[in-house]
């Protein structure tokens, strides 16, 4: 995810004392919803999550809207990933986007990161909190195997 974004990446955190050159592209028809238009780089198509439905289900076929709703939450996704990334590694002072913000952006943005990548101390596994009713059931089932 992090290659294929360096590019559109290292533009969005370039200083704002730069000038910005504006491209004017005038399309001959509409594009769809999920096409990239940045730098051209599409990380998710509609073959490649055709491919990987495959892979769960071979059987299993999308409609058109649920892969065409599939693909734009991908995209702001890896948006909204690399934004944030961004802004952490201006936070940094740095124009670089490296691996260590876009790990920061998953953890604290998303509750999620990337095990072995990078990771210059181990995470720990985090422990879901139980519920006051789960507890309760598990006092009844250990109160009940006590019995036997």
């Amino acid at each position: 995810m992090v290659a294929a974004s360096n590019v559109s990446a290292a533009a969005a955190c370039a200083p704002s004392m730069t000038t910005t050159l504006v491209k004017t592209v005038v399309p001959t028809s509409l594009p769809e919803r999920h096409v990239n238009m940045g730098d051209g780089v599409q990380v998710l198509n509609k073959q490649r999550l055709q491919d990987l439905v495959k892979e769960v289900d071979p059987n299993e076929q999308l409609d058109d809207d649920v892969e065409e709703l599939l693909l734009q939450i991908a995209d702001e996704f890896i948006e909204n990933v690399v934004t944030s990334s961004c802004r952490i590694a201006k936070h940094r002072k740095s124009n670089v986007l490296e691996a260590k913000d876009v790990q920061l952006s998953l953890e604290k943005n998303w509750n999620m990161w990337i095990p072995g990548f990078g990771a210059e101390e181990v995470q720990p596994y985090k422990k879901a909190s139980s519920t006051e009713a789960h507890k309760q059931r598990m006092a009844l089932i250990r109160k009940t195997l006590k019995k036997y």
